[in-house]
């Protein structure tokens, strides 16, 4: 059975996971690709970073973005959500703090779900080369929705 999820459901996937797919639009085409997120849940925003290339083109270009999370079981046990979102690039002491709190927020979620200990940036995510300047954003968010899907016999046990 599938259901919406609660908005406090959504946050709740959202702040509990790393690693989402993110959707974007570059010349009338559509893309998708995965990423390593933070979600500051202070000011009820994503932080990511990543390096010069297509997709930071693109998101200059128009910044509408959608942030796809899953935490899939199995086949027939799944929660996902998807946020609607609008991108925001950051400079100077800015992008340095945010990437920061990206970097210890990360850390921590690794250190606590997967229960292993990573201690720096490439260990997680490689996204930039050492010597380029990361490129650090927001994703502003402006709608957040979520479904689950449970077997029949556990929906109708939690109903």
């Amino acid at each position: 059975m599938i259901t919406d999820l609660k908005k406090d459901a959504c946050f709740e996937i959202l702040e509990n996971n790393y690693i989402g797919h993110l959707a974007y639009v570059f010349n009338n085409l559509p893309y998708v690709i995965p990423i390593t997120y933070y979600y500051d849940k202070d000011y009820l925003r994503v932080i990511c970073y990543t390096g010069e290339g297509h997709k930071t083109t693109a998101l200059r270009a128009n910044g509408s973005v959608a942030l796809e999370v899953a935490e899939i079981t199995s086949i027939d046990h799944y929660r996902t959500i998807l946020v609607h979102g609008i991108f925001e690039e950051l400079e100077g002491l800015d992008a340095k703090y945010e990437l920061h709190k990206f970097t210890i927020g990360v850390k921590d979620l690794i250190a606590r779900k997967d229960k292993k200990e990573v201690h720096f940036i490439p260990e997680f995510s490689g996204k930039t080369h050492p010597e380029a300047q990361p490129i650090v954003y927001h994703i502003k968010i402006q709608e957040i929705t979520g479904k689950e899907k449970l077997p029949l016999k556990e929906y109708l046990a939690s109903s």
